[in-house]
């Protein structure tokens, strides 16, 4: 992935379109991530000219947009875990581990967000395989299988076959939260919709939802903003 120098450093993602005539780029308003879209046939060296040429332009929109700033892990950083501000600090352990306020990290300094990433891959499946579970047993439902990703437009769903999908940044969520997401799909296995009916299954299983609901709505999108890189 290129890095624009700073200051600040801008990572660029670089995508090949056959549709591409040209090239272009593009700033997701959801987390700030940068794009550069090349033709199929484009050197990389003249997409990266391109790209020095529109710096100011680019460095522009990003200025106007400092709540989606990407923000880049490192020793010292904050990250949340289950809601809670976690200062991340280098260890010497095998593994990571929560103690106070503190988030240690074990292993190679220079790979402290991989190791966090996949850290919280493994807490969301045992928050979200617990709650989905409960949530089941509580409808008398079952599930088929629960898939992790790292989808943009949602925190979940349930397709038709009882398959549970998930975002695995729900584990940097409060737990309620995340607890409400699990609850919401888990509904869908008895009501494949939003009607009145599926409302009153998430009540159910779920009471006081909305209040989970509304901060998904208010602060969920800064989830995206952390990069693990993955």
């Amino acid at each position: 992935m290129p890095l624009l120098p700073g200051p600040p450093p801008v990572e660029v993602q670089l995508r090949r379109s056959a549709r591409a005539r040209r090239f272009s780029l593009r700033v997701s308003r959801l987390d700030g991530q940068v794009t550069l879209t090349l033709p199929p046939r484009a050197k990389e060296r003249e997409a990266l000219s391109f790209l020095q040429d529109q710096e100011g332009w680019l460095r522009d929109v990003l200025a106007r947009m400092p709540d989606s700033l990407p923000l880049m892990l490192q020793a010292g950083a904050e990250v949340p875990v289950l809601g809670q501000m976690l200062r991340i600090t280098p260890a010497q352990l095998r593994g990571i581990r929560v103690e106070g306020t503190d988030l240690l990290v074990g292993g190679d300094p220079g790979r402290l967000a991989t190791r966090i990433g996949a850290w919280l891959k493994i807490l969301a499946r045992d928050r979200l395989a617990d709650a989905s579970t409960r949530y089941a047993d509580m409808i008398g439902r079952n599930y088929i299988k629960l898939v992790l990703r790292d989808t943009r437009s949602r925190w979940g769903s349930c397709s038709h076959d009882g398959v549970l999908m998930y975002s695995w940044r729900l584990a940097m969520a409060p737990i309620g939260v995340l607890e409400y997401v699990a609850a919401h799909e888990v509904a869908h296995l008895a009501q494949m919709n939003h009607s009145p009916a599926f409302w009153a299954v998430v009540s159910q299983i779920r009471p006081g939802w909305q209040a989970e609901r509304d901060w998904l709505k208010r602060q969920g999108q800064q989830l995206h903003r952390y990069r693990f890189g993955d």
